[in-house]
C-alpha cells in the first residue's frame, strides 16, 4: 500500500502541531527549581505578607500586591530591595539573582515580617541511599 506524500505532510503537520499545543500550553510548575525566569506572588492582606515563607529559584521574579485599605512597604532587611509606599492593588516586584535568604518587613507596620528563600538555600531533598534502592527492587 502506498501512501502520497500529501497524506505524510498532513500527518506531520498535525504531529507538530499537537505538540506546539501541549508545549505551549501546558502550565508551570510553580515549584520547578531549575526554571529561569518564573514568577511568583505575595499577597499582602489582613497586615500579612502571604505566603510568609516563599521559596523560589535564582531568577525568580516575585510580585507583592497590596489588598488592604492601609499603605504598606516591602524593604528588605539588608537593603537589597525597598518598595514606595504601595496603595491598595500597587504592586512591587523584584527579581532575585542571587540566593540566599532574604527577610524583609513592612516599615509602616514592622510587625509585619516575612521571607523569601532563593535558590541553593532552598531545602533540597537527600539522595536516596543504597541500601534504600535496594528495598525498592
Amino acid at each position: 500500500m502506498m501512501i502520497s506524500i500529501r497524506r505524510i505532510a498532513s500527518i506531520l503537520v498535525f504531529v507538530v502541531a499537537v505538540g506546539l499545543v501541549l508545549y505551549l500550553g501546558a502550565p508551570a510548575s510553580a515549584g520547578s527549581a531549575n526554571k529561569t525566569g518564573s514568577t511568583y506572588q505575595v499577597k499582602i492582606e489582613d497586615f500579612s505578607f502571604q505566603p510568609a515563607t516563599l521559596s523560589v529559584p535564582v531568577g525568580a521574579t516575585v510580585i507583592w500586591t497590596n489588598k488592604d485599605e492601609e499603605p504598606h512597604t516591602v524593604f528588605s532587611t539588608d537593603n537589597v530591595f525597598k518598595s514606595k509606599a504601595l496603595d491598595t492593588d500597587d504592586k512591587f516586584s523584584f527579581t532575585f539573582k542571587k540566593s540566599g535568604t532574604y527577610e524583609y518587613f513592612c516599615s509602616v507596620h514592622p510587625k509585619m515580617v516575612a521571607t523569601v528563600i532563593v535558590g541553593s538555600a532552598m531545602k533540597k531533598s537527600e539522595p536516596m541511599k543504597m541500601d534504600q534502592m535496594k528495598q525498592m527492587n
